[in-house]
């Protein structure tokens, strides 16, 4: 017999307190540099091998929907990302508002939510590939936006020293 345990909305014990900045619109013209982890963070996509990232068919996956979401969403530009065991790290650039047919203007998280849909539907994994949320940074100006392209470009080179950071 299943036993279906249901526990009543408890605003003092089941709150999610949101990492996104309070007031901003995430589905503006910007850029957004952000870091999913995997479940759990296991490494999922790979190894590092003396510095340099070597994908594993799951990291290929996951590098080839992030370069599809500029043919998903018109207005959204790829620039420097890195897929690492057990976490990814991207800058989106939204070069406009993005429309979507039914709802208005496309978000971040909406964005960041259909490329994690994507890589678990051409994998149908047997339990969960990435954790609940992601983390962002917008990207406010030219001297921002070079820092976070060089710890990208460095991220594999560094993975001995910070491969136990939390995101």
């Amino acid at each position: 017999m299943l036993y279906t345990f249901y526990m009543p909305y408890d605003p003092d014990i089941h709150h999610r307190r949101s990492i996104r900045l309070q007031g901003y619109d995430y589905s503006q013209a910007g850029a957004y540099f952000v870091t999913i982890a995997t479940w759990q963070k296991t490494h999922l996509f790979g190894e590092i091998d003396q510095g340099v990232m070597r994908l594993n068919y799951i990291g290929k996956i996951v590098g080839e929907e992030w370069q599809r979401l500029e043919f998903r969403f018109p207005g959204v530009v790829i620039d420097a990302y890195v897929v690492m065991p057990n976490h990814f790290h991207g800058i989106l650039v939204f070069a406009h508002a993005l429309i979507s047919k039914v709802s208005g203007p496309l978000t971040l998280g909406e964005v960041i939510g259909q490329f994690k849909s994507r890589v678990n539907k051409r994998l149908k994994p047997e339990g969960p590939i990435w954790q609940r949320n992601y983390y962002e940074h917008i990207i406010r100006n030219q001297e921002d936006m070079e820092r976070i392209r060089a710890y990208i470009e460095d991220n594999p080179r560094r993975w001995e020293e910070d491969k136990d950071t939390d995101f």
